[in-house]
């Protein structure tokens, strides 16, 4: 059994003096988990501004509205824009009986834009 502990404590290798004290265990969790916070940070930052850019196209697109856009609300109804006061957007939403409704101005999800003409 001497001789096992022996050929053991051979077997590891003595400090030399220039060297410092060993990593504490603080130490060594930063070194390994550093490049994982720094990851999710990059990522965190990417997605924060791929949301910015989408909220801000999404209110130009409310700013631009105008007479004769033809537009679909959040709740699915296609309709043409008669007039925009403010917050409220007035739609014609069936041309026959001259229907029109008043949306909220966030209620419209997308101006719909016509397809270009195959001849064209």
């Amino acid at each position: 059994m001497t001789d096992a502990l022996f050929s053991l404590a051979q077997a590891t290798q003595p400090t030399q003096p220039g060297q410092g004290p060993a990593p504490s265990g603080w130490e060594v969790f930063l070194r390994q988990m550093l490049p994982i916070f720094l990851l999710v940070a990059v990522l965190w930052w990417w997605m924060s501004r791929s949301r910015r850019k989408e909220r801000q196209s999404f209110e130009n697109l409310l700013n631009s509205l105008k007479r004769n856009d033809r537009v679909q609300t959040v709740g699915g109804m296609l309709g043409t824009v008669v007039e925009v006061r403010g917050q409220e957007v007035v739609l014609k939403v069936d041309e026959a009986n001259n229907v029109k409704i008043r949306f909220n101005r966030s209620a419209i999800k997308e101006v719909i834009r016509e397809a270009p003409a195959e001849g064209a």
